[in-house]
């Protein structure tokens, strides 16, 4: 067995990304890695997005399902057309019809808002790293995946 060394991460994130969301594409992946810029600060640390579906063949009028908490599901429930426009702002378009909730708390990482910020020099390698994938937004969704790792480490 030989080692191929260090390969670009640009090179390896399409296969790796692709398998992981599946038919969700690139939009699933902002609701997922955004949450709580998209919803707020105090509603990302009580809810998760779970589960994009559209209709078969469609690409609108897809069902979000949420986690929440179970003690704040009345309060959204309450505010999910503003849910629904926030989540169709991300998409560019009405691609989110409805919101299902399910009262369980959410798995999901600590809010990016914990994380500490990188070093002008940890950024810049960050952005040579990415600067090869040609796709503009899944080239901010590299980098900001990028950031967050980076950033988790201590």
């Amino acid at each position: 067995m030989t080692m191929s060394g260090p390969r670009h991460m640009s090179r390896m994130i399409p296969g790796v990304a692709g398998k992981a969301l599946g038919k969700k594409g690139l939009g699933y992946g902002k609701l997922v890695t955004d949450w709580p810029l998209i919803v707020g600060a105090d509603l990302g640390q009580v809810t998760a997005p779970v589960k994009l579906a559209f209709p078969r063949g469609e690409r609108t009028d897809a069902t979000l399902t949420i986690d929440i908490v179970p003690a704040r599901a009345i309060e959204v429930q309450h505010s999910m057309p503003q849910l629904i426009e926030r989540v169709n702002a991300v998409f560019g378009y009405r691609a989110v019809a409805r919101i299902k909730l399910v009262q369980r708390p959410p798995t999901r990482m600590p809010p990016m808002a914990n994380l500490r910020p990188l070093s002008p020099v940890e950024e810049s390698q960050l952005v040579e790293l990415t600067q090869a994938v040609p796709d503009g937004e899944l080239r901010a969704a590299l980098e900001s995946l990028g950031r967050a790792v980076q950033a988790s480490r201590r």
